[in-house]
């Protein structure tokens, strides 16, 4: 970092993640971007989080628990930033490669581009469905011009001047990014996709909270779109062609027997989750069920490898292999 003003601000939101904080913070410090400043907002860790941030050039800014929410949290780091532009990270993510930031700032070339996103991988204590959709939702194909407001806060960059024009929704269980996303495409801004700008997501939940995750994107989703429905019917249908899916898969990379009871219960605590998130009826958004839903297909590819080596963190096995084999 340097004293000037920086282009780009880093917002992490994070509570009690000093298993992961310094991972991101270390993939970070590797960056080819060097014009930067990191924010850690910490709403009340009680681990070493905020110690292990001390050790970089980090500026903690925090909160109460109880005032939490994501709009929150994120509105009070970019309110203490300084960048142009806004990066945000969840605590519990880490860059692949040292072009992370680089590849997140490109799109911005472009005037009319308000948001980027990147893709996502999951990590060995990933869930093999969650795997699954993460292929889905963030392929390997670049969109820079994406008639859908989908996103993604836990990898994401936006222009600080929009967000002055319209900051986060504070009120929102969730999807706080979408709100964003839908409001700025409303002004005749881009959304952009940009897979080269690739992280892996570390998530190690129970199905309580793969349950409580679900549903409360689905009351926040409810919130945002509010003719949106998700019926029984929904619930049946996608849960059985995403288990046959997930399984079809697993099979073909042989490891069926060692995911097989963590797709049931995923789907189930996914689907049931987003079921009980909206209680009404309504029209449902075909393009926007393809985008959160539906499964990628039986002809999914496996990942495209990078001209670029990625960030070493220290031994640790080949993060595509991983996310491969479904560890």
């Amino acid at each position: 970092m340097t004293d000037k003003t920086p282009r780009c601000s880093i917002v992490i939101r994070a509570y009690n993640e000093e298993k992961h904080i310094g991972r991101l913070l270390s993939g970070i410090m590797q960056q080819t971007e060097p014009n930067r400043e990191i924010i850690l907002v910490d709403s009340g860790s009680t681990d070493a989080t905020v110690s292990i941030a001390s050790q970089y050039p980090v500026r903690v800014v925090s909160i109460r628990p109880e005032e939490f929410t994501f709009g929150r949290s994120l509105n009070i780091g970019i309110e203490a930033a300084r960048g142009e532009f806004i990066v945000i990270a969840s605590a519990h993510i880490y860059p692949v490669y040292p072009d992370w930031l680089e590849k997140m700032l490109a799109p911005f070339a472009n005037p009319q581009v308000a948001l980027s996103y990147g893709k996502q991988r999951g990590a060995a204590t990933t869930q093999y469905s969650e795997h699954q959709f993460f292929r889905q939702w963030f392929p390997d194909v670049s969109n820079s011009i994406q008639p859908h407001p989908f996103c993604n806060n836990a990898n994401a960059a936006i222009r600080r001047e929009l967000w002055q024009q319209y900051p986060y929704d504070e009120t929102l269980t969730g999807l706080e990014d979408l709100a964003w996303a839908k409001w700025a495409m409303q002004q005749g801004h881009r959304i952009v996709y940009v897979p080269e700008a690739e992280i892996i997501h570390v998530h190690h939940e129970s199905p309580h909270q793969v349950y409580n995750r679900f549903r409360r994107e689905a009351m926040a989703f409810k919130h945002i779109f509010p003719d949106e429905t998700f019926n029984l019917w929904d619930f049946v249908r996608l849960y059985v062609s995403n288990v046959v899916n997930d399984l079809w898969h697993a099979t073909r990379e042989g490891v069926l027997f060692a995911n097989l009871y963590n797709v049931l219960w995923f789907r189930l605590m996914q689907f049931w989750g987003t079921f009980r998130g909206y209680h009404q009826s309504g029209t449902v958004t075909a393009q926007l069920r393809q985008v959160f839903y539906y499964p990628p297909g039986l002809a999914a590819k496996p990942d495209s490898a990078r001209d670029v080596k990625p960030i070493d963190y220290g031994g640790e096995k080949d993060v595509r292999k991983r996310e491969q084999v479904g560890d």
